[in-house]
């Protein structure tokens, strides 16, 4: 039977207006962050203002540890979405399947062994980043029931990313919805309720969870299209894997060492004690929420860029970069005006048991923000890059702007000064290097002359 794609459920960014397909299949993405990010903020409001100080804090704490095996996942994931972005893009419909099956197979796999790494490494992290003895049992008690879901987030973000890749970024929103409103559900239920505390928080993370991954996945099973995913033909392939390595490793070595390197960052956050560790998390939930509209873009010009190169519309494939460049760093500005403004405001809001917390996060908020415009460039265009097939030089970019530079930077600042100001200052610090570095490679090389298929003669 010939495989062919439903013109309704993908989209096809290869023709039509630039402009209006990036925002059309942008706005969907922004709104499904937007709800994940939500959840997340109700799990730090529930936690903040009915659990406990040092149970904000301790939940805060588990960021860089989630994100290194997460991180590393998502960039496999992301080698996967341009695989199948330029297989759809080139008309390659076998291939797309095959490139969906080897996918969730890869996922499986995985899924099982980060279980079972995530768990183990919890004590080892948490005594890495040197968290204090208040934190520590609630940040272990977090990270333990977190890890045994992992697999649940896996799923969702792969399946979701398949659908992205063929231009469907419409119902992994509707999905994320679903999850985001069992989240808070089960967040005031377990905690208000039945009184479980940070555990509780946990398990309705992991059952929200699950749910979008079973969501996404019934799509994948039933759908009659493309990417569907066919129990009697479930198989992999081993040269369609190699690309998505090709493109998703190192992606996924930036992604995980950027945010192990953050573990060593937290312990320097965790030194000055657990009220400027929970202002850091008030800004940190903040701070996610302005960055919205640029990971959205940048998405979306992973999936455009990726469609154009397979049909090889190099300068459609440019002209879409470019103007996601243009379009994130308006919304950013757009964003970072009111978080200027009502900055304690803000972080009251997530945690105001103590007014030193609120001192902290307002000086964070308005420290930094103003550097995010500097993000824009470099995740805009290392999502264009990625869209090319082309992770290698990104990677070695940010990873030498975001891990050697940064830690060098804080080991020096550190060593010289006590001030807290210094230390935080080593975020935008990564940001302009890792932004000029990116612009000078995006502009002279010629990242867009070959992609990862064959074209078809």
């Amino acid at each position: 039977m010939k495989l062919l794609a439903d013109k309704k459920r993908t989209m096809d960014m290869t023709e039509g207006n630039i402009l209006k397909i990036i925002i059309t299949f942008a706005v969907p993405l922004f709104l499904g962050q937007l709800f994940q990010q939500l959840y997340n903020t109700v799990d730090s409001y529930v936690v903040g203002n009915y659990v406990s100080n040092a149970a904000f804090a301790a939940v805060g704490n588990t960021g860089p540890i989630i994100n290194t095996l997460i991180g590393f996942f998502s960039g496999l994931a992301t080698g996967a979405g341009v695989v199948i972005s330029q297989y759809f893009g080139a008309r390659d419909y076998e291939n797309v399947k095959k490139a969906v099956n080897t996918t969730i197979i890869m996922t499986l796999i995985l899924g099982v062994l980060f279980t079972f790494i995530g768990i183990s490494m919890v004590p080892f992290m948490l005594k890495l980043m040197k968290t204090p003895e208040e934190v520590f049992g609630e940040a272990s008690i977090y990270l333990t029931v977190y890890f045994s879901g992992v697999l649940g987030l896996m799923l969702y973000n792969v399946g979701s990313g398949i659908l992205r890749a063929v231009g469907d970024s419409r119902r992994p929103f509707i999905f994320l919805v679903v999850s985001a409103l069992t989240n808070v559900v089960l967040d005031l239920l377990f905690v208000l309720v039945f009184d479980m505390g940070v555990a509780g928080v946990a398990y309705a993370t992991i059952i929200a969870q699950g749910l979008s991954a079973i969501l996404v996945i019934i799509v994948l099973v039933t759908s009659k299209e493309c990417y569907r995913i066919s129990i009697k033909e479930f198989n992999g392939s081993f040269s369609i894997l190699k690309k998505i390595i090709k493109v998703g490793l190192p992606a996924s070595l930036q992604m995980a060492v950027t945010s192990f390197s953050n573990v060593f960052i937290q312990s320097y956050i965790n030194a000055f004690g657990a009220n400027f560790m929970s202002g850091w998390t008030a800004y940190a939930k903040i701070d996610q929420f302005v960055l919205l509209p640029m990971m959205s873009i940048s998405m979306a010009s992973t999936t455009f860029v990726g469609q154009n190169l397979g049909k090889g519309n190099i300068k459609r494939a440019r002209q879409g970069a470019n103007l996601s460049l243009l379009m994130s760093i308006v919304f950013t500005i757009i964003l970072m005006i009111p978080v200027l403004i009502f900055a304690p405001d803000l972080v009251r809001f997530f945690n105001d048991e103590a007014e030193e917390v609120v001192i902290y996060g307002a000086a964070l908020l308005r420290i930094l923000s103003p550097f995010y415009v500097m993000c824009c460039v470099n995740q805009i265009y290392s999502g264009a890059l990625r869209g090319a097939g082309k992770s290698t030089i990104p990677m070695i970019i940010m990873l030498s702007s975001f891990v050697g530079f940064r830690q060098l930077y804080l080991a020096v600042v550190s060593a010289l000064s006590d001030n807290y100001v210094f230390v935080a200052l080593g975020y935008p610090a990564g940001w302009i290097l890792c932004s000029l570095l990116m612009f000078i490679y995006y502009c002279k090389s010629d990242w867009e002359k070959k992609t990862l298929i064959e074209k078809k003669i």
